[in-house]
């Protein structure tokens, strides 16, 4: 169901947008002089986005439409996001998937050629360090991490790195950091058929062939660009790679595609991205995931193929493949909530004994459903969908209910 034009609903929204900067897990406002800027900083600027401190980078949370407005136009046309704070990262050489199988719980033996999978870094005891894009390109592995996680990340397969050559020998691989690169990401029903406009009639590339999480060289606009179709707010759509020094004109032509009625390509912020994702019940890194969650306990046991399964190899095997059998104590669930927004940190109590339970680790106002939404952990016990649940918000029980996600259809292309 589509969001009315009410001006309650709107301001509601907008007003939790607000609270959200006294939540650690936010955008923040701050001095912008020392944090570390994209390629598209001043296109951002020069389009009247509203610039905030993110992961030690000034980005945009939101322009002069509103988030509520980059939200839906989102789920209606196509919009454009900034990504370029993530850190793109290349492994080369021959023993590059023993490597990075050894950190990562994905199968990159059966990964083909040009296709993309999900997974995540884990540690000694099972938790996850960060979560993770990996395409197989062939002569090398293309990985995309986190902005928040990215120096973390890097050290962490630098000293991985160096501890599998020692043990292993004179080994054949070595990491590469994309410094140059920059990182745009195209989402929305209306994308396919706008990109495809742009690579022109005399390009090879047919995008209604192009399937979810495979990866394509292309010219857009005469722009050189590695070009995946993946995103990150349940809408089809596409994260394009491209030299920095050509990210502000692909941009621009990107945003050359809207109409004055505003349809086609639009500019997106942080606030949109965090509500779109929440929608499609994506995780957040740092606040649905963290060390001290594993993969199972964060329902994603579906990124743990077969062979790796029987095979293990994966720091935390011993923790995280016994969970897959035996079940864990609390797990990653979707609420919806009979009240307010819940805030990360929310508590959820028995209501008998008013005891701590489980908490919320995200949590929005549904700009398309209207309904408040929250990602929780709680005990396994009350896990089913249909549990009802008790939420302490502004020292106030609520009501919520388990709920399945995503809260809204997801819309990834299939063939």
């Amino acid at each position: 169901m589509m969001l009315s034009k009410s001006n309650s609903v709107n301001k509601l929204f907008l007003k939790y947008l607000q609270t959200k900067a006294n939540n650690k897990c936010c955008f923040t406002s701050t001095n912008t002089d020392s944090l570390k800027k994209t390629s598209l900083n001043q296109l951002h600027k020069d389009l009247g986005g509203k610039m905030v401190e993110f992961c030690g980078w000034e980005m945009p949370v939101m322009y002069k439409t509103g988030v509520l407005k980059e939200h839906l136009h989102c789920r209606t046309n196509s919009s454009l996001f900034d990504v370029s704070h993530m850190a793109q990262l290349k492994i080369h050489g021959k023993d590059r998937i023993k490597f990075f199988e050894s950190l990562v719980v994905a199968d990159l033996e059966a990964l083909p050629k040009g296709s993309s999978k999900l997974s995540v870094f884990t540690n000694d005891k099972g938790g996850i360090i960060d979560d993770t894009m990996i395409t197989n390109q062939g002569d090398c592995l293309y990985v995309v991490v986190n902005a928040g996680c990215a120096e973390k990340d890097i050290a962490h397969i630098q000293s991985k790195l160096k501890q599998f050559k020692e043990k292993s020998g004179a080994s054949d691989v070595h990491m590469e950091i994309l410094g140059e690169q920059s990182l745009i990401a195209i989402q929305g029903p209306k994308t396919e058929e706008i990109l495809q406009k742009l690579l022109g009639k005399s390009s090879s590339v047919d995008l209604g062939k192009m399937e979810f999480m495979t990866q394509l060289p292309m010219n857009i606009s005469g722009i050189p660009c590695i070009v995946t179709r993946c995103g990150y707010t349940g809408e089809d759509g596409f994260e394009i790679s491209v030299h920095s020094n050509q990210a502000q004109k692909l941009a621009e032509i990107l945003l050359s595609c809207t109409t004055p009625k505003e349809q086609g390509i639009l500019p997106a912020g942080l606030g949109a991205r965090d509500s779109l994702r929440l929608e499609a019940g994506l995780c957040l890194y740092g606040h649905d995931l963290n060390e001290d969650i594993t993969p199972i306990e964060g329902t994603l046991a579906w990124l743990i193929g077969k062979r790796r399964r029987e095979q293990g190899g994966f720091p935390g095997a011993n923790i995280i493949l016994p969970q897959i059998k035996d079940g864990v104590s609390k797990k990653r669930v979707g609420v919806l909530i009979q009240g307010p927004p819940a805030r990360e940190g929310t508590q959820i109590i028995d209501p008998i004994t008013k005891q701590p339970i489980g908490n919320v680790t995200s949590g929005t106002l549904s700009p398309m459903t209207k309904d408040s939404i929250s990602m929780a952990y709680v005990p396994t016990s009350l896990s089913k969908v249909g549990t009802p649940l008790t939420l302490l918000i502004r020292d106030k029980e609520v009501q919520g209910t388990v709920t399945k996600m995503p809260f809204v259809a997801t819309n990834y292309k299939k063939i």
